[in-house]
């Protein structure tokens, strides 16, 4: 029994031929036309794939029919009773494309993303693992064509980071990097250690979605702004003036620091737009009674007995704890070729359970 919710399969049709209606008025403004133009590119491949859902089961029917026929010629029985196999093994495929176009979208997934990553549990070793995460993820936004900026940076002693944060700018960063957020765990040698004992170290990750000023109002008047001295390397400007900023969102209590930047009016700009992530990120919140309202249950606190993902560097491997995959190939994960392999698991499954809600739902 087919569970395509046909109610919502309606409403899109019904808009798809609306939008396309209204894209051939003459006195239609640019702006208007731009808007209905992408909503049309995003509601066509729906349509299509209800099209070729519909058609696999009309014809399906039809060669069923065909096949039964007692009157019609045997020649043409068999070829119907063929092409009934080939429809019926067609049919599946073609609903759980259609399921998953229908699947509700993530407003977020398109945009790009505040990537931040902080050293957990293990001191040196951990701010060396959190700035191998980092380069995975850098390597990662390279092989697919997205831009990555620096936006704030604390160096560890021994090198590596004890917070690093960066904007991922490109078309569907989220929506691939999102199941990222967590903590990773790492299992090796440190350089440091002499007798060859095997350390393990957390760093956390989280992922939140850019928000354009459009996406968060922020009122003035809600935001205490400081600024003062940096404190850290960038040569003498950077420490004899008072380029620094903190911005304090006081009904949130959130607060952003930025000094990275020699000029006091980029840092303010580059601590906006973490300001306008993290608020971000507590809307949808709100708004997802599924997700934890405390953003730290998010990532975790960086104890090594909280993980998503394990990187064990004796044994070669890398294991996701959430959907029990393991890959022998850390080095290609670290180096981000690998990486594409756990993402594309990771919203397989994701695909999968909403599937199954869907399910739920329409039986």
């Amino acid at each position: 029994m087919s569970t395509i919710p046909l109610a919502t399969l309606e409403r899109i049709q019904a808009r798809h031929a609306e939008v396309s209606a209204a894209m051939v008025d003459p006195n239609l403004p640019s702006d208007r036309f731009v808007k209905l133009s992408k909503e049309y590119a995003e509601l066509t491949p729906v349509v299509e794939a209800g099209q070729h859902y519909a058609r696999v089961v009309t014809e399906l029917k039809e060669a069923e029919a065909l096949a039964s026929d007692t009157t019609a010629d045997a020649d043409m029985r068999t070829m119907a009773r063929e092409e009934w196999e080939s429809l019926k093994d067609a049919l599946p495929e073609a609903e759980r494309t259609l399921k998953l176009m229908l699947l509700p979208k993530d407003a977020a997934d398109e945009k790009s993303a505040i990537l931040e990553i902080r050293a957990g549990t293990g001191g040196d070793e951990a701010a060396l693992f959190a700035g191998d995460l980092f380069r995975m993820y850098q390597r990662y936004a390279q092989l697919r064509g997205w831009q990555v900026e620096l936006i704030s940076a604390s160096d560890s002693d021994q090198g590596g980071f004890k917070e690093v944060v960066a904007s991922i700018t490109g078309a569907g960063v989220f929506a691939r990097l999102k199941f990222e957020s967590g903590v990773h765990r790492v299992q090796r040698v440190p350089a440091t250690e002499a007798s060859g004992r095997i350390h393990t170290s957390a760093a956390t990750v989280a992922v939140l979605p850019e928000a354009e000023e459009v996406d968060i109002q922020i009122d003035e008047k809600d935001l205490r702004i400081d600024v003062f001295r940096s404190s850290g390397p960038g040569g003498q400007s950077v420490n004899t003036t008072d380029s620094a900023v903190r911005i304090t969102h006081l009904p949130t209590g959130l607060v952003v620091s930025q000094q990275d930047e020699k000029s006091q009016h980029k840092n303010k700009a580059k601590a906006m737009k973490v300001l306008r992530a993290r608020l971000f990120e507590l809307e949808r919140e709100k708004l997802d009674s599924a997700r934890a309202s405390d953003r730290k249950l998010q990532v975790g606190s960086g104890d090594r007995s909280e993980r998503i993902r394990t990187y064990n560097f004796p044994q070669g491997r890398v294991t996701d704890h959430r959907i029990n995959l393991t890959l022998h190939k850390l080095d290609l994960v670290l180096l981000g070729d690998g990486l594409d392999e756990l993402v594309s698991a990771l919203i397989a499954e994701d695909q999968i359970e909403r599937l199954a809600a869907l399910d739920d739902q329409q039986a």
